[in-house]
């Protein structure tokens, strides 16, 4: 089993920014991809950002690109996500996940995900 545990979430104003970590422990394979998404209040969960396991690829959702930065620290098991110029729709409760599937990317799924963190973002 892989447990994935996010930190970082909070609330704040329009323009700022905030860094979300997920600690991932357990039985992890080398090779996995992981990713952010997040879910809002009345919404579907969507894509935030993923990266493949060495970090050299990385993909994010048009609504973010060029605001959030996606990346990892193998030898800490732990995955980042960097979010600048925040804005109110950015709110949303946010998940880690972890692609079991040694070396593919983009992953055909994720398997394991974070119980998430809350990120408000005022106006």
């Amino acid at each position: 089993q892989v447990q994935l545990v996010e930190s970082g979430g909070g609330l704040v104003q329009a323009g700022g920014s905030l860094r979300l970590s997920c600690a991932a422990s357990g039985r992890t394979s080398s090779g996995y991809a992981m990713g952010w998404f997040r879910q809002a209040p009345g919404k579907e969960r969507e894509f935030v950002a993923s990266i493949s396991y060495s970090g050299g690829i990385t993909d994010y959702a048009d609504s973010v690109k060029g605001r959030f930065t996606i990346s990892r620290d193998n030898a800490r098991n732990t995955l980042y996500l960097e979010m600048f110029s925040l804005k109110p729709e950015d709110t949303a409760v946010y998940f880690c996940a972890l692609a079991n599937y040694p070396s593919e990317y983009p992953p055909p799924k994720y398997d394991y995900w974070g119980q998430g963190t809350q990120v408000t973002v005022s106006s």
